[in-house]
């Protein structure tokens, strides 16, 4: 499986960016306060209810594995495949997993043959704004009839996201003109009629943005461990105000359709 090929210049900037940052971006989103983090506040609802168990998972953005790991770890007979825009990623995912990672643009055309049972994506299509509707359509091509879309995205309804945009466009860690958080709803309305919606969770507090997002809060690695055990009961706390607005992520679970991709 294999993406075609001529990238725009955007997806370049993209693939260009994430390697240039890889090894950092690696030890600090799954050290194992940031494990542990996700393990707390991510994969203990994105999994919730379901049977994974001899079940296929493409793990898309996939990196080195790290969300893949925790899916096996989890799920009896599970096979994982990942995709990513990067090569180095995708060597550093067969390492990790012993699993086969493919090289692709989602959000270019792709000849997509293999079907999953379902995906994840964690904090990997709001990398793919240059053309969100070809990625979606990719994603719904994946994915099979019934198959469950499992994603956590920055989220765009977040009353700061003011900051996070002037953010985004000043700090090395970012390339403003190729990511940008986004909203649940619109992105499920564009998913239209390839997903419905399960359930959506918005989420993040203190220990998101030390913890979890330690590299861009310039957090040294040697003070997490430290900080975790301090900073996760106010996570806890916070996670039960019931507005939106107030979290700068979400989580969703989305079910495949049956209709065909057009």
């Amino acid at each position: 499986m294999t993406a075609l090929a001529n990238h725009t210049p955007d997806s370049s900037r993209q693939k260009e960016h994430y390697t240039a940052i890889h090894d950092a971006y690696e030890a600090h989103y799954y050290d194992a306060p940031s494990m542990k983090y996700r393990a707390r506040f991510m994969y203990s609802w994105l999994f919730d209810g379901l049977d994974l168990n001899n079940k296929t998972i493409a793990d898309l953005a996939c990196g080195s594995g790290h969300n893949s790991l925790a899916i096996i770890e989890r799920y009896h007979g599970v096979k994982t495949v990942g995709f990513d825009i990067s090569g180095p990623a995708c060597e550093s995912y067969t390492r990790t997993t012993q699993n086969i990672a493919h090289v692709i643009d989602l959000t270019r055309p792709a000849d997509i043959s293999e079907q999953f049972d379902g995906a994840i994506i964690i904090g990997g299509l709001h990398h793919c704004v240059t053309d969100l509707p070809q990625t979606l359509r990719n994603v719904a091509r994946m994915v099979k009839p019934g198959g469950h879309l499992l994603m956590m995205e920055p989220s765009a309804d977040f009353a700061l996201n003011v900051v996070r945009d002037k953010w985004y466009a000043s700090d090395k860690y970012f390339d403003a003109p190729t990511e940008e958080a986004l909203s649940h709803d619109a992105i499920l309305e564009q998913a239209s009629p390839y997903f419905e919606g399960e359930a959506v969770r918005y989420f993040g507090g203190l220990a998101y943005f030390l913890i979890l997002n330690s590299l861009i809060m310039r957090v040294p690695l040697g003070i997490k461990p430290i900080l975790w055990p301090l900073v996760k009961p106010f996570e806890i706390a916070f996670s039960n105000i019931p507005l939106p607005s107030m979290y700068p992520c979400f989580l969703a679970k989305w079910k495949r359709t049956a209709a065909p991709v057009a």
